[in-house]
């Protein structure tokens, strides 16, 4: 599989807001129920809105063919706010691609340390990166609980 990681630019918003759904109530199932996923995603997010939250941090996006197949925002204190992969894709290396570009930029900008909230998915992933999961945490979303995992990854 050829991937190319490139930069976010606006016109990006309505593809990843769609992706972002589509890997959460399609690629969340398993770890999670069909509940679960609904509560944590009801609908595709307002673009504008997520067109900002997008703008507003370093978001790599990895295509194939053209077609956008994943994405990663990581904030400038070393946070990974978002970390998708199209279902389709999943465990073809898409989130591995994604995620060494967004190391890399952190350590040529001296950040000395990773964290993220991963969810029952991604925290397998992120264990293979090297990663520790600092806290087991339980969110409610939409009258569901959710498990995920606060973790570190030390540069």
């Amino acid at each position: 599989m050829t991937v190319t990681i490139r930069r976010f630019t606006e016109k990006d918003a309505a593809a990843t807001a769609q992706l972002y759904f589509d890997a959460v109530r399609i690629g969340g199932l398993g770890p999670y129920s069909e509940a679960e996923t609904v509560a944590w995603v009801k609908e595709i997010p307002e673009i504008e809105t997520w067109r900002e939250r997008l703008s507003a941090q370093s978001t790599f996006i990895a295509e194939q063919a053209g077609d956008i197949i994943g994405f990663l925002a990581i904030n400038d204190a070393g946070y990974i706010d978002l970390a998708f992969v199209a279902p389709e894709v999943q465990g073809q290396g898409v989130a591995f691609t994604l995620y060494k570009a967004a190391e890399k930029q952190a350590v040529q900008q001296g950040l000395s340390r990773l964290t993220a909230h991963a969810s029952l998915l991604a925290h397998p992933f992120f264990l293979r990166q090297g990663w520790t999961a600092l806290e087991e945490e339980w969110v409610e979303r939409h009258g569901q609980v959710l498990r995920r995992f606060y973790m570190e990854k030390n540069l």
